[in-house]
């Protein structure tokens, strides 16, 4: 009897321990296959990221862009309508390109406020369209706003033919003191603005068109991803968000505004009033997905990691 009792525990023991060991098999396969699915997602939106690229410039090499569908070059100009004595290249003493300063590698350092201005062409590296425009910008910036910048608006990306009023996509500081972090999608002054008193930037018609965040996830020692995405300007439902370390932060719907360029004139202005470190700057022709937003936001070594993908 004592036998067939201990047989008996035995079996139970043998039993449940095969019940636990199964169960522990079953449980790391389906983690295995969550990684594999999520990895699988990942490398979607990189893939899909890539075909949807039309500019990056990521400053470890120089100035001029890694990547381009228009011209890879970087210009400087003393206002925005001496175009014809532009020069090719990085030549404002407060602007350098800095080895480690970067969000990977190199990147951009702004010092001081100044005039002239540095720009890449918009032409062919934005997918401007007059009936129906989509994109999103991409870049990281790292500053302590309260401490680095002086009084003043600030724009650390400013796309535009003519100004921040007219035709023009940016975003921006203001002024003072507890900084606020804003998105401009505005569209052609004389149609917004067609009896204009006073400067646009205190207008209340102006302001409307804006999406400010309060207290911006800035601080001095880190680095702060930025990404505008819009999507059908030129339309009667043109909509505009701006994503902040991958969270959406604000949504402007129903811009009905058109978007009148002469995209010969059109650039992507960097810096205007900045001070802080700027990396990674990236467009793309069509608004990205929360998916490929995360994706974006969360690259281990930057874009080059989109561009290393094969087809």
């Amino acid at each position: 009897m004592f036998i067939t009792y201990i047989r008996r525990i035995f079996v139970v023991i043998i039993t449940i321990f095969t019940v636990i060991l199964n169960s522990c098999k079953q449980e790391k396969k389906s983690e295995e296959t969550s990684v594999t699915e999520e990895t699988a997602v990942t490398d979607d939106s990189k893939a899909t990221l890539k075909e949807a690229l039309t500019f990056y410039a990521s400053f470890d090499k120089g100035v001029d862009a890694d990547f381009s569908l228009g011209d890879t070059r970087m210009y400087t100009v003393p206002n925005r309508k001496a175009t014809d004595s532009a020069q090719v290249g990085l030549h404002k003493p407060d602007i350098s390109r800095q080895e480690g300063k970067g969000k990977y590698g190199s990147g951009l350092v702004f010092t001081e406020r100044s005039k002239g201005y540095i720009y890449y062409p918009s032409e062919k590296n934005i997918a401007y369209n007059t009936e129906n425009w989509s994109g999103a910008v991409s870049f990281w910036l790292s500053l302590d706003p309260a401490t680095d910048l002086k009084p003043g608006y600030c724009d650390p990306i400013q796309i535009t033919d003519v100004s921040y009023n007219d035709a023009a996509i940016w975003v921006d500081f203001t002024k003072e003191n507890p900084r606020d972090f804003r998105l401009g999608v505005i569209g052609d002054r004389d149609v917004w603005n067609p009896n204009p008193e006073g400067p646009d930037n205190e207008n209340p018609i102006f302001n409307k068109r804006l999406t400010g965040v309060k207290n911006p996830p800035f601080g001095s020692g880190q680095w702060t991803h930025i990404l505008i995405n819009f999507s059908n300007l030129n339309t009667n439902n043109g909509e505009a968000s701006l994503y902040m370390n991958g969270k959406l932060k604000g949504t402007r719907k129903n811009i009905d505004t058109p978007f009148t360029w002469d995209l010969s004139k059109s650039n992507i202005y960097l810096g205007l009033g900045y001070i802080g470190l700027m990396d990674e700057l990236s467009i793309f022709n069509r608004n990205l997905t929360d998916k490929e937003i995360t994706t974006l936001y969360e690259l281990e070594n930057g874009v080059h990691t989109i561009l290393e993908i094969k087809k």
